[in-house]
């Protein structure tokens, strides 16, 4: 079982969708599915809104240069 804090891992799986959506090999896929590794980024937003008890500041993670 993780013990990691959940804000600490859904930071963690935003930083994976970015170097994913970044990699090369990624870049060159022929890739169109419903839901974007933006949509994927959005969600989990979301969700550590949602987990962040309400006196925690919000890290602000920029979809910039993700399709949406």
């Amino acid at each position: 079982m993780n013990t990691q804090p959940l804000p600490e891992l859904i930071n963690q799986a935003q930083q994976l969708l970015t170097q994913i959506r970044q990699h090369p090999q990624f870049q060159a896929l022929d890739y169109h599915p419903d839901l974007s590794i933006g949509d994927a980024i959005q969600a989990l937003i979301e969700l550590r809104f949602s987990a962040l008890p309400s006196q925690q500041p919000l890290q602000v993670f920029s979809l910039e240069g993700f399709d949406q």
